[in-house]
């Protein structure tokens, strides 16, 4: 890759982004702009993706609140996101976790020793 491109995309990458993998659970803190007025607004759940490398990761965040299962996917190095925090490691055997949209049974992830 050109050395230029190479010198940009490492000053857009972020330094202070936790290492998680799919399977764990996750709260991702993203600036809301509502009109003139800007907030944090919290969206927690369990990663079931991963894809992307460099600049331009992403994750997808799955979470399920009441009966309605809401799926978020986040850009990794977006400015919009203020933070993120790993809640619980889970020790998943899959890259993907799609089938859970699939699922009529609640799934139960194992959590990872430390």
């Amino acid at each position: 890759m050109n050395p230029l491109i190479e010198k940009i995309n490492a000053k857009q990458i972020k330094k202070d982004t936790p290492e998680f993998r799919v399977g764990d659970t996750v709260r991702v803190d993203v600036w809301i702009k509502e009109g003139k007025k800007e907030r944090i607004q919290a969206f927690e759940g369990l990663v079931i993706s991963k894809k992307g490398g460099s600049v331009s990761r992403m994750f997808t965040v799955r979470k399920k609140s009441g009966s309605v299962v809401v799926k978020r996917t986040f850009p990794v190095n977006s400015p919009l996101i203020d933070k993120i925090t790993v809640i619980k490691k889970g020790y998943v055997r899959r890259a993907k976790l799609n089938f859970l949209d699939k699922m009529v049974k609640e799934y139960k992830v194992k959590e990872r020793g430390k």
